[in-house]
């Protein structure tokens, strides 16, 4: 403020000096009409001058690098047993791999509203919409509105972006239910309780699109909503939890999975397709601790997460032979699957952290009718599990570089020892974490 004080004197100040010369001088006319111009820059508000401004407009932009190395000795498109009819996304290859880029723009478009976009770029070509949602910022009242497409909010880890996961994959539970993560095209409202204690409800009601939705693009209403709700708080300055509960609902629409393995052991697997209801409840729990609440130092992180689905409705099997062998077999079928994992992260270094995770997975007994009884695989007999220790250095909160090593044996018969090292990299703007 005293800067302009000091320019406006000394525009005054020559403007008086210039009035006392000749007015026929060309260089001193210039010289006037320029000072006019700064008196009149200086007097305008700044708030009126921003406003016309084109670079008002400032979104916060980052672009996230990573890449793996992965020692494999199977190919990790193999699905874990007895979950052939899901996704098995890996998230990982063997070999040197760059993997997504990650593009986010956010900004404060106006008093009411918040938009963030996140494009993921895809190594071989192409650009896709990971995120792209509008946020309230004025509802009050604890409430929070969330309009596009999001990460939904179920669990623990769904919500947290790739470069943020404490391991270079998923646990197994979210490759087999979630392919690796729920994404929605719909609305979500939250609502924070004004306690001190952290309270938050939830709910999202969406297209479904995600798995194990069906992308109905030709369809009107609802494909799939969610309810969930977390408490949460600390003890003292060196401890803090959250704990949350989910539920998720959607339907199947003639969902397609090839090379599944039945009873005759068919070269290759056949093709089936479910049509019917899907529902999942999940439970979540964290806990952290860092000594004199100093987490830039140290801390210990530990976290678990439980998820449980029921789907009913009716499979057809082996719909290659539909047109080839007349009597495509279709008949109900109800199984209900789970999986859980068990983590701990222990950063004892400001820079250096390690962590240990144990994953496992149920694939349920399935219930059929008669007409499918001796074709599909009912009970597999195997529960698929794996092993994971990581240790990572973070130089910055820009920077990470990890070694992992896994024992995986989710697929029976084809236990193996996994090694991989990744890099992330974050350039530009960096927000701060979910807790």
């Amino acid at each position: 403020m005293s800067r302009i004080f000091l320019y406006a004197a000394i525009a005054a100040l020559l403007s008086h000096t210039l009035n006392a010369f000749a007015e026929d001088s060309p260089e001193l006319q210039t010289l006037r009409e320029q000072v006019q111009q700064l008196e009149q820059r200086i007097n305008t508000p700044p708030a009126v001058a921003s406003t016309s401004s084109e670079g008002a407009f400032n979104p916060a932009v980052a672009l996230i690098l990573s890449g793996t190395y992965g020692q494999l000795k199977h190919d990790p498109a193999i699905p874990a047993t007895g979950f052939a009819m899901n996704p098995n996304n890996s998230g990982f290859s063997q070999g040197f791999a760059l993997k997504e880029s990650e593009l986010s723009v956010s900004a404060n478009i106006d008093p009411e509203f918040r938009g963030v976009g996140t494009f993921s770029l895809d190594p071989a070509g192409g650009i896709s919409v990971e995120n792209g949602f509008v946020q309230s910022s004025a509802l009050g009242n604890g409430l929070n509105l969330k309009f596009g497409r999001f990460f939904s909010g179920l669990g623990y880890l769904n919500e947290q972006h790739a470069h943020a996961w404490d391991f270079v994959d998923q646990p197994l539970v979210y490759r087999v239910l979630w392919d690796n993560q729920n994404g929605e095209d719909g609305v979500q409202l939250k609502w924070l309780a004004p306690t001190d204690m952290f309270v938050e409800l939830g709910g999202e009601i969406g297209r479904g699109r995600g798995f194990p939705g069906t992308d109905r693009q030709n369809h009107n209403g609802v494909g799939a909503d969610v309810l969930f709700a977390h408490i949460g708080d600390d003890i003292g300055i060196e401890h803090s939890w959250r704990a949350g509960v989910s539920l998720h609902q959607t339907k199947r629409e003639n969902a397609v999975s090839v090379a599944v393995p039945d009873l005759l052991n068919t070269a290759g697997g056949v093709s089936n397709s479910f049509s019917g209801d899907s529902q999942t409840t999940g439970l979540d729990f964290v806990w952290k601790y860092s000594h004199n609440g100093n987490t830039r130092e140290s801390y210990i992180k530990f976290q678990g997460e439980y998820f449980r689905r029921k789907e009913s409705g009716m499979l057809t099997y082996d719909t290659g032979s539909i047109s080839a062998i007349p009597g495509a077999t279709t008949d109900t079928y109800t199984n209900t699957q789970s999986g859980w994992y068990l983590q701990s992260v222990y950063q004892f270094r400001p820079t250096w952290r390690t962590g240990l995770r144990y994953d496992r997975l149920d694939p349920g007994t399935a219930s059929m009718g008669s007409a499918i009884a001796t074709k599909v695989i009912g009970n597999y007999g195997f529960n698929p599990s794996r092993l994971t220790w990581m240790a990572d250095y973070n130089p910055s909160e820009f920077t990470r570089i990890r070694l992992q090593l896994a024992h995986d044996n989710s697929r029976q018969g084809l236990a193996e020892n996994q090694l991989f090292v990744q890099y992330i990299m974050s350039l530009g703007a960096h927000g701060a974490h979910q807790f």
